[in-house]
């Protein structure tokens, strides 16, 4: 019985489904329909690392979020710098501070 999936994956992945004896049928997808997809598997491997805390969920996260950057047009220099620059002006996150209330 064929499992249906519609999610984007890792290039190599028919390859390794074929050498396992198995027939994948697959497309490719470009443009909004690849961003789409791109944002969907972002959030899938963001939901599985907080359930899991696998890293190599974490490393997933990475790699999607290069091929983000990819289709966005921004060299790994480019994004790096906007992270900085964001560090900079607002901090980052290591000192675990959870905001609670704004008062006027």
């Amino acid at each position: 019985m064929p499992r249906e999936h519609d999610k984007l994956v890792r290039d190599d992945i028919p390859e390794i489904i074929e050498q396992n004896g198995e027939t994948p049928t697959f497309r490719t997808v470009d443009g909004d329909a690849y961003e789409q997809y791109l944002l969907d598997k972002l959030q899938e491997e963001v939901d599985e690392y907080v359930e899991d805390r696998d890293i190599e969920e974490l490393a997933d996260i990475l790699e999607v979020v290069h091929a983000i950057r990819e289709f966005e047009g921004l060299s790994e220099v480019d994004l790096d710098a906007i992270r900085e620059r964001k560090a900079e002006n607002h901090g980052r996150f290591a000192d675990g501070i959870v905001l609670e209330r704004v008062e006027e």
